[in-house]
């Protein structure tokens, strides 16, 4: 019982690592003006990790609100 359990977490939190990568390289693909849109909308609550790849994201780019 524990095995399975064990691979059914380690399966879940492979989906769930994929699914955060695909979120961050959607933000690394946006454009200039859609990031900087995305950070303006997330600029209330810049705790969320969301708020925290676009802001990192505009950085890299060098670009600001």
């Amino acid at each position: 019982m524990l095995k399975i359990r064990m691979k059914r977490e380690a399966e879940q939190n492979a989906g769930l690592m994929k699914r955060l990568t695909q979120i961050e390289m959607s933000i690394i693909e946006l454009g200039n003006e859609d990031l900087l849109d995305l950070a303006d909308i997330f600029r209330g609550k810049p705790e969320t990790a969301i708020a925290q790849y676009a802001f990192a994201e505009m950085a890299r780019r060098k670009i600001s609100l």
